[in-house]
C-alpha cells in the first residue's frame, strides 16, 4: 500500500509529461555536419557498430523541466546504478523554450549526446539536417524487439533510418461515469466496441433536462476529438489529400449534437467548457480522451473536487479495425549525430526505451512506449486508478495523431480552422472536406 501511495503522488505530477507531441515551430536551415559519423543520418550507409564493452564515461542528456518531474532523475539513477562507470550530465531546459534551445544546440554543434524530443513533429526537420544518428545497426546488433512499441517505432523511421525510439506514449481511451450507467440500468462500455456501438450506447444513457441533464457523450472542441478517429486505422494520416475518411466521424458527432446526446460545439466554445470539468462534475457519461486524464481525475477525487465513480475502457474502433487500435502521440529519444560518444549514447537510449526503462517510467506514473505487461500493471495499479485499467490501456497499435512529415504543422493548423466551420454548421460538410483536400495539396506543394 505504501508503494501504491508513493506511485499515486508521482502520477499526479508526471503522467502529463508523457503526452502531447505538440505543434512544431519553424526552425532555421543550418548545414549538416561536414563529417558526420558513419552510422548517422548524414550518410548513405551505416558501418557495423562496435561490440559493447564495459561502460565508462559521461553523457550529456537534454531534458525539460527536470526539477518538476521525478521521471528524469529516476531514469538517470537507474542507468547509473546499472553502469557505475557512467555519469549522466543532464541539460535541463524550461519546457516553453525547449524546442528553440534544442534546435540552437544541434545547429551550433553542442556536445549534447542524447536528447528527448518534446514535439515529435519536429523530428522530420531535425533528421533532414543530418542531426540524428541512425539507430538501425545498433537495433539489429542487440536484437531490439520493435514489435513491443505497438507500431509507434515505424513513425520514427525516416527514409529507412531509425532516427529515434519511442520512450513514452499517450493515447486515447474511453472514460465513463459508472453512476450514470448504473442509473440507466445499462452495461458499462466494453474494450471491444465500434464507434457505431458507442453512438447507440450514448443514446441509452442520455437522460434528464436542463441543468440536471446527463449527456451520453462528450466531444471536446479540439479537431483531434473527431479527426483522430479517421486516422485510428493506421492507414490514413492528416497528410492525406483526400479527407473523405473523416466524413463518417463528423456525421456521427453532428448527428449526436442535433439529437442532444452531446453538448454542441458552439456552447462549448462560447462557454469555454473544459472537458475535464464536464466529466468531473458528473454530467457526462462517456468521454473519449487521452490517458493523461487519469492524472486529472485522480487529483480531483483526492482533493474532494469530484466524486465521480469513473471507469476506463479501450477507445472504440472503426468498423473493420481490430479492438486495441488507438491514436495518440509519443515522446521519442534520439542521439545527436555529432556526439563523440555514440556507443555509450546508444546504451542509454536502449535502457530508457527498453524493459528496464519501462519499469522505471511506469513507477513514476507515465505510460512507457515499450508495451510490457509488468510495466503496464505497475502504472495502472496506483491508488485511484479504476478496476480494469490495465486491460483498457493494453493496446495493439498506436497511430500518431500528427505524423512525422514535412509541413505537418501547417496542415494541422488548416484542418483546425476547417474543423470549426463544420462543427458550427457554417459550411456544408462535403464542401469543407473538399476544401481541406485542396488546401492540403497547396500546402504540401
Amino acid at each position: 500500500m505504501k508503494l501504491k501511495k508513493i506511485l499515486s503522488l508521482a502520477l499526479a505530477g508526471t503522467m502529463c509529461l508523457s503526452l502531447l507531441a505538440g505543434c512544431s515551430g519553424g526552425t532555421p536551415d543550418p548545414t549538416a555536419s561536414p563529417n558526420p559519423p558513419a552510422n548517422s543520418t548524414g550518410t548513405e550507409a551505416s558501418t557495423p557498430v562496435n561490440e559493447p564493452t564495459e561502460l565508462t564515461g559521461t553523457l550529456k542528456v537534454s531534458v525539460w523541466d527536470m526539477t518538476a518531474a521525478p521521471i528524469y532523475p529516476a531514469l538517470i539513477k537507474g542507468f547509473e546504478d546499472a553502469h557505475p562507470g557512467v555519469t549522466i550530465d543532464p541539460i535541463d531546459i524550461p519546457a516553453a523554450d525547449y524546442g528553440t534551445k534544442l534546435s540552437v544546440m544541434l545547429n551550433g554543434g553542442s556536445d549534447v549526446d542524447v536528447f528527448f524530443v518534446k514535439d515529435a513533429d519536429t523530428i522530420y526537420s531535425i533528421a533532414g539536417r543530418g542531426q540524428m544518428t541512425d539507430l538501425s545497426s545498433y537495433i539489429a546488433r542487440d536484437g531490439v524487439d520493435l514489435s513491443k512499441y505497438a507500431g509507434m517505432d515505424a513513425n520514427l523511421n525516416i527514409d529507412g533510418k531509425q532516427v529515434a525510439l519511442p520512450y513514452t506514449n499517450s493515447y486515447y481511451a474511453l472514460f465513463y461515469n459508472k453512476d450514470i450507467f448504473d442509473a440507466a440500468g445499462v452495461d458499462y462500455p466494453s474494450n471491444d466496441m465500434t464507434w457505431a456501438e458507442f453512438e447507440e450506447l450514448a443514446k441509452k444513457v442520455t437522460m434528464g433536462e436542463g441543468v440536471d441533464k446527463k449527456y451520453g457523450a462528450h466531444f471536446h472542441t479540439w479537431q483531434a476529438c473527431v479527426q483522430n478517429w479517421g486516422v485510428q486505422d493506421g492507414e490514413h494520416t492528416i497528410m492525406d489529400t483526400d479527407y473523405s475518411f473523416f466524413k463518417p466521424y463528423y456525421e456521427m458527432v453532428l448527428r449526436m449534437q442535433d439529437e442532444g446526446i452531446c453538448m454542441d460545439f458552439g456552447t462549448l466554445k462560447s462557454g469555454n467548457i473544459a472537458y475535464a470539468s464536464a466529466f468531473a462534475d458528473g454530467s457526462v457519461a462517456m468521454l473519449p480522451m487521452g490517458s493523461w486524464l487519469c492524472t486529472t481525475m485522480i487529483g480531483k477525487i483526492e482533493s474532494g473536487e469530484s466524486s465521480v465513480n469513473w471507469g476506463v475502457a479501450t477507445l472504440p474502433h472503426p468498423e473493420g479495425v481490430e479492438a486495441g487500435y488507438v491514436v495518440g502521440s509519443t515522446t521519442p529519444v534520439a542521439i545527436n549525430a555529432k556526439s563523440p560518444n555514440q556507443d555509450l549514447a546508444w546504451e542509454f537510449v536502449k535502457f530508457v526505451t527498453g524493459p528496464e526503462g519501462a519499469k522505471i517510467t511506469a513507477s513514476v506514473g507515465s505510460f512507457p512506449a515499450y508495451q510490457d505487461d509488468e510495466a503496464l500493471a505497475l502504472v495502472t495499479s496506483v491508488d485511484g486508478m479504476p478496476e480494469g485499467a490495465q486491460e483498457a490501456f493494453k493496446v495493439k497499435h498506436v497511430a500518431l495523431d500528427r505524423p512525422i512529415a514535412d509541413k505537418v504543422s501547417e496542415v494541422n493548423q488548416m484542418l483546425g480552422e476547417q474543423h470549426s466551420l463544420i462543427m458550427l454548421g457554417e459550411s456544408d460538410l462535403d464542401a469543407v472536406l473538399a476544401d481541406m483536400a485542396e488546401q492540403s495539396k497547396a500546402i504540401q506543394g
